[in-house]
């Protein structure tokens, strides 16, 4: 127990660290490959983002769909990846080379689609090399270039906004 809690503490500092050492620069490409990052205990149907993609006219086949839960002995065949909390190490270590290579990937742009707070979510946004962040959550607005704040349950007004600023954007 006290273990975890110095874990979790060490990977907190890692987490701040990135995100202190981040430059906010979005470039004007369009947006090519989207990247979501899920909490399989908010939301869990990841079919719903590639239809998305579709309907956006984003055919690449390069979209990445990871997602997170607490249960260990999780049968994760239905996600492209998924992580648990047992993938992570002290000061910021992944455990795991999907994961790595998720984070390592220049998405043209990250979705967070979580609320509540998960330490190893919010490492895995502060870590990623993607260009836009976009999230639900303003628990921490450094972690985000743009906060889209709805409960993720409420996926019609989310696919609505998200379409809206990118637009707004010209990234579509």
């Amino acid at each position: 127990m006290i273990l975890k809690a110095f874990k979790e503490k060490s990977n907190q500092k890692y987490v701040n660290k990135l995100l202190s050492a981040r430059k906010a620069v979005v470039n004007n490409n369009k947006v090519k490959v989207i990247a979501v990052l899920l909490n399989a205990n908010e939301f869990e149907d990841f079919e719903v983002f590639r239809n998305y993609f579709k309907e956006l006219n984003l055919n690449s086949p390069k979209h990445k769909i990871v997602a997170f839960t607490n249960d260990d002995k999780y049968e994760g065949s239905q996600w492209e990846t998924y992580f648990t909390p047992k993938h992570f190490g002290w000061k910021g270590k992944i455990n795991n080379i999907d994961l790595k290579a998720f984070i390592d990937e220049p998405f043209d742009v990250l979705v967070s689609y979580y609320k509540n707070g998960v330490q190893e979510l919010d490492l895995i946004t502060a870590a990623s090399k993607a260009n836009l962040k976009v999230g639900l959550s303003r628990r921490d607005e450094r972690l985000y270039d743009l906060i889209i704040d709805i409960n993720p349950k409420d996926i019609q007004t989310f696919k609505t906004e998200l379409k809206k600023y990118l637009n707004i954007l010209n990234k579509l």
